[in-house]
């Protein structure tokens, strides 16, 4: 028995260095095969001249210059430029007025934010089609209005090809502005309040202790907040399928509509992974900022 005891020690010793680090072992490999691998995969099929079926046949930067050709894509481009400059500005300017607003401790807060949550607990396909059938002009708020008297009122967006995309902007900030406020409520309640009745001591006024020292202060959740809305506008797809299903015509179409209609329906998978190629680079992009200034927090942290 006594013998037997180092033997155990040294097996617990094993299993605790060890045993948390297999644990990891097949969401690991999972992780490499199913997203790693058919991320290289997409983007050497880019670079083939894949149609109906995957091919190995190299084709260089051939399905690029097709897709740069393609006045449908530039279409696509521009319409992800108007949602998500739309879509990043308005979750900023809400979350952050909601989140003041929640700062100045109020009643029934938890309500308030059990409220400004509730859309982010909704699928982006439920919520296109709940916006879907509110902005509808013969059933939603264009029917109830006309219905209590308004008859001139009118509000087909929906159906206009120079308005549907601003639709989808609606939607996408009534879904994602709540997190934003939550992101920017946790950034306020982190500053210390000192900081606050100092100032008001001096003399400043509220709104100005907002505007010089307290929004300042929260550049790392503005920088954060950014990076996450921009990635999460570049790979809009729900959303835009559910309200508007890309239409009326190629209105709302956005990147990656492009690329699942000409990746799957069209069966062009060259040109398709052409395009998910670039929106991948355009979400690594993004993410580029972040990625350094973690970087430089870390070197910053070893240098103290």
């Amino acid at each position: 028995m006594a013998d037997s005891s180092p033997n155990v020690a040294l097996l617990q010793r094993w299993l605790d260095r060890w045993l948390p680090k297999l644990s990891l072992i097949p969401s690991g490999l999972a992780s490499l095969i199913f997203i790693y691998a058919f991320i290289a995969w997409t983007i050497w099929l880019s670079f083939t001249s894949s149609s109906l079926l995957p091919s190995n046949n190299f084709a260089g930067l051939k399905e690029y210059d097709v897709l740069f050709q393609l006045d449908i894509w530039w279409v696509s481009v521009a319409n992800l430029a108007i949602f998500g400059v739309l879509y990043v500005a308005f979750c900023l300017a809400i979350g952050l007025f909601l989140a003041i607003l929640l700062d100045q401790k109020i009643r029934a807060e938890g309500w308030l934010r059990t409220i400004y949550l509730y859309p982010l607990a909704l699928s982006l396909v439920v919520t296109g089609v709940v916006w879907k059938w509110m902005l509808n002009p013969s059933l939603g708020l264009e029917h109830v209005v006309q219905s209590l008297g308004w008859t001139g009122f009118s509000f087909d967006w929906l159906i206009d090809p120079n308005m549907a995309i601003y639709t989808v902007v609606i939607a996408a900030v009534w879904q994602a502005s709540g997190f934003v406020t939550a992101l920017f409520l946790a950034g306020l309640r982190g500053i210390d309040s000192s900081i606050i009745k100092a100032a008001q001591m001096d003399g400043a006024s509220l709104p100005r202790v907002y505007l010089s020292i307290i929004i300042p202060s929260l550049r790392p959740v503005f920088f954060s907040a950014v990076i996450l809305l921009v990635s999460l506008a570049i790979k809009s797809f729900d959303l835009v399928i559910a309200l508007t299903g890309g239409g009326p015509g190629y209105s709302t179409w956005v990147p990656a509509i492009f690329m699942y209609d000409f990746g799957f329906n069209r069966g062009q998978i060259g040109l398709g992974a052409a395009a998910a190629t670039l929106m991948m680079a355009a979400v690594a992009l993004a993410m580029l900022p972040m990625l350094f200034a973690e970087l430089k927090e870390r070197r910053d942290g070893r240098s103290h």
